[in-house]
């Protein structure tokens, strides 16, 4: 027989019910969450704001709210390494630019956040570990769909999920001009987000590639629009190129050290 903890939180109880209802449901309202909870409706807000804020639900247009990428993200493997190697790299790279640095990962066509390390600035990008978002509107996103075969990135797009909202949504015209994008991000090596993501939020992306050469993450620098511009892209591409560079021949050092070391 299971038994309600004594020390039962019910702001997390409450806010695992609303999953559980979005979960059975697929779109709920304020109202409805506040009935079947038996709370005002201020808190039900306030509950499924901080859902959204972690992606585990939606906003829909039309201000219901569906279950969110987060409840049917798959489990990752082998990245708690990955983000170990890379974040004191993160955290220099944080301290040399004074911005917020992000480490990512593609999911078909979504981008997942690994790790945040924020700038030390009042204002600054906040942290957006385990935000999961559409590989298009990201700079680490778009970096890494633009390290696909043409064929392989083809199928990616093809199959990539529409998002909630409008403004994220993979039309044709969108896909065209996003293939003519990422076919210049392959040129450059690195990719740009103006506002894409969020308004008030500018960065810049570029991969991070193991000893063959794959692409296995990206690493990003936001930055608040504010303090963004032409000049602070190009000198944060030139910090971020000398930090993956860094990170790579470290992680290839490491390899190596590895199969010497075997028996």
């Amino acid at each position: 027989m299971k038994n309600k903890p004594p020390y039962a939180v019910e702001s997390v109880d409450n806010a695992l019910r609303i999953l559980q209802a979005l979960r059975d449901s697929g779109r709920l309202r304020v109202s409805e969450i506040a009935g079947e909870l038996g709370i005002a409706r201020s808190t039900a807000h306030r509950l499924l704001s901080m859902l959204v804020y972690r992606d585990f639900a939606v906003r829909a247009e039309d201000h219901s709210y569906l279950p969110g990428p987060a409840l049917s993200a798959p489990p990752l493997h082998g990245y708690v390494r990955l983000r170990a190697e890379l974040r004191p790299h993160m955290e220099a790279l944080r301290d040399q630019v004074g911005e917020t640095v992000n480490l990512q990962v593609r999911l078909g066509a979504q981008t997942r956040f690994l790790c945040t390390v924020e700038s030390a600035e009042v204002l600054r990008v906040g942290d957006r570990q385990g935000t999961i978002l559409p590989a298009w509107v990201t700079s680490g996103g778009k970096v890494l769909l633009a390290a696909l075969p043409d064929a392989q990135l083809t199928a990616v797009l093809r199959n990539a999920a529409g998002p909630a909202t409008a403004r994220w949504a993979l039309t044709d015209t969108v896909r065209r001009a996003l293939i003519t994008e990422l076919r210049q991000v392959r040129e450059q090596g690195w990719a740009e987000n103006i506002e894409e993501s969020e308004s008030g939020l500018c960065a810049v992306g570029m991969c991070v590639r193991d000893a063959g050469g794959s692409a296995v993450a990206a690493l990003s620098v936001a930055a608040p629009a504010a303090r963004y511009s032409p000049g602070k892209a190009r000198d944060l591409v030139r910090a971020l190129a000398a930090t993956v560079e860094a990170a790579q021949l470290e992680t290839v050092q490491l390899k190596a050290a590895q199969v010497e070391n075997l028996p």
